[in-house]
């Protein structure tokens, strides 16, 4: 699952009191979540190599003829397309929603691939955590409830991980 937890283990996870989150002080949980990352920046140049290969293999037959420069258009075109595609789908992986939990507060920041900035806060008491198995826009809709508002939550992980993060949320809620 493309998500990171970093807690802290050295301490009780949590300090009693109604407001005890010191200003600056270490979350009880803090999640960092992604898309997944099928194709690692090797095999990009090894899948753009090996398309490049394919397609260019039909063109050996007209090697030294006037067909070869009405084909070879369409072989730029289809080659730059795909590459074009594949960075755009590399800039589209930027995106990260981040997730940090004290005693006092939760908070969500969704960062867009382009650099936008998406804030939601609220009183961990009152957030409730929401997974719609269906009727939501995708399987396993997974939001959070509190501070007046709905957010969703890793919403380009597959549903099994939605689940699994449903689970890891509760637990964490449950705790502080």
């Amino acid at each position: 699952m493309p998500v990171e937890t970093m807690q802290d283990h050295t301490k009780a996870p949590v300090t009693a009191g109604a407001f005890c989150h010191a200003e600056g002080g270490p979350p009880a949980l803090h999640l960092v979540l992604w898309p997944n990352r099928s194709l690692p920046a090797r095999g990009f140049a090894g899948f753009i190599a090996l398309t490049c290969g394919l397609i260019a293999l039909p063109l050996l037959g007209v090697l030294g003829t006037p067909v070869l420069w009405g084909l070879l258009p369409f072989f730029v075109l289809t080659v730059g397309g795909l590459w074009i595609a594949l960075r755009r789908n590399y800039a589209d992986g930027r995106l990260t929603e981040e997730l940090h939990l004290w005693s006092d507060r939760v908070s969500l920041v969704r960062t867009e691939p382009r650099g936008a900035r998406r804030a939601w806060e609220a009183n961990p008491y009152w957030v409730r955590v929401a997974l719609r198995a269906e009727g939501g826009p995708v399987e396993n809709y997974l939001t959070l409830k509190g501070g007046g508002r709905e957010v969703e939550i890793g919403a380009f992980l597959s549903p099994e991980e939605r689940a699994d993060l449903r689970e890891l949320l509760e637990r964490a809620l449950s705790r502080v």
